[in-house]
């Protein structure tokens, strides 16, 4: 997630496809659980209030435009898996948008769009962000921990043991070892021992395992390289190993929280495992999951829709539920994540109706904001003008 270090309360557990939330905060339940419905085209869908009555400030519409305009390439060629909308919907504000002006960006979302809330709209939102941890292009003093690329042989196939019966979906992670068979890929504990080393699969060298266990949470970040230039990172790939969120052993084991010296957020995560180093280690090996990198050249990290997250205008969403693309009005307890936002990433945490990940940027308030982060409220997707009519006739 990816996310990178930060004050995060302890959240959802995660894998995911850009970058993955880490397991740190307490859940809280949304109207619509996961698995109730497996879609918004399954879910009740009904009117919100007219876009003119949410008070979008305009600012706060103009940034969301500007991400809009950015996401419609990918929203014009992607199937909406949500099966709220078809690609041509889209066609006529995306069209709009590559020439509207930003200062009177409310007027567009105005003209454009109506909407819908799924469920009874009731929202859990919470927060990610893009860490900065020490690194190295090449391994120095100081810089001895690896950044690996995806190994070649990480494939996914079905095991010969598996009976075809049972092979539905797609086929798992994993590797063919010396006699050809296929079996799962080295775990965390393997990586970390050397199960990779003398590859060439380096694309860069941390100066803290710790900090880098956290960026593989993330999902993407950046290393602030020894001549103070920063190297961007994004996720690439994962081993196919399960993913444990850390924060929610430690607490049923009584190392952190209360009773403990150690708060329930990723400071007292982080303290804990500084102050503890041998059980610390083992503590986080027990996260079989490693995030494999890869160099980006944009000027922000990749969602999952593959355009840069922007700060306080890129939500991460379920699909299943929300448009890529679709703008999203969150009214939350948190202000700060009040207002417009695009969905433009997602993340193995994100599931449901109305779950929502808000990406705060870089920095030290982005680590504090997104950290502190865990809000209910409630929430309205933007869909292109005539998609209710649509939806009402069809049900």
């Amino acid at each position: 997630m990816m996310r990178y270090l930060l004050v995060i309360a302890v959240t959802l557990a995660l894998s995911a496809c850009v970058r993955v939330v880490p397991d740190m905060r307490p859940q809280t339940p949304v109207a619509m659980p996961p698995g109730t419905v497996s879609s918004a085209a399954f879910a009740p869908v009904s009117r919100g209030l007219k876009i003119t009555e949410l008070g979008i400030g305009a600012d706060d519409a103009g940034t969301a435009l500007v991400s809009f305009l950015e996401s419609c390439p990918a929203i014009l060629r992607r199937e909406d898996q949500s099966g709220l909308t078809f690609a041509d919907d889209w066609r006529p504000a995306c069209e709009a948008a590559a020439t509207w002006p930003v200062s009177d960006a409310r007027r567009f979302f105005a003209s454009y769009f109506e909407t819908a809330r799924v469920g009874d709209g009731a929202a859990f939102a919470t927060g990610y962000y893009e860490p900065e941890i020490r690194g190295s292009r090449t391994r120095a003093p100081g810089y001895d921990v690896p950044v690996y690329a995806m190994p070649p042989e990480l494939v996914r196939a079905w095991p010969d043991d598996m009976p075809a019966s049972e092979r539905s979906g797609r086929p798992p992670l994993g590797r063919y070892d010396a006699s050809g068979r296929f079996v799962q890929f080295h775990d965390r504990t393997a990586i970390e021992l050397g199960a990779l080393e003398g590859r060439g699969l380096e694309i860069a060298w941390a100066a803290d395992p710790v900090e880098l266990f956290f960026l593989q949470i993330q999902g993407s970040g950046l290393l602030r390289l020894p001549d103070g230039s920063l190297m961007r990172i994004g996720y690439a790939g994962q081993n196919g190993r399960e993913y444990v969120g850390i924060g929610r052993v430690m607490r049923e084991r009584g190392l952190i929280g209360e009773g403990t010296d150690y708060a329930t957020s990723m400071q007292g995560i982080m303290a804990f495992i500084r102050d503890n180093p041998a059980q610390g280690r083992d503590i986080m090996r027990l996260n079989k999951s490693w995030i494999f990198f890869r160099e980006l050249n944009s000027d922000g990290p990749l969602g999952s829709l593959g355009v840069p997250v922007r700060r306080e205008a890129s939500v991460a969403v379920d699909p299943n539920f929300v448009p890529y693309g679709a703008p999203v009005f969150l009214d939350m307890e948190r202000d700060e994540a009040d207002g417009l936002w695009i969905a433009q990433d997602t993340g193995g945490a994100i599931k449901g109706t109305n779950r929502f990940d808000t990406f705060w940027g870089n920095g030290g308030d982005a680590r504090e904001i997104a950290g502190s982060m865990s809000a209910s409220g409630t929430a309205l997707v933007l869909l292109p003008v005539g998609t209710l009519d649509r939806l009402e006739t069809r049900r």
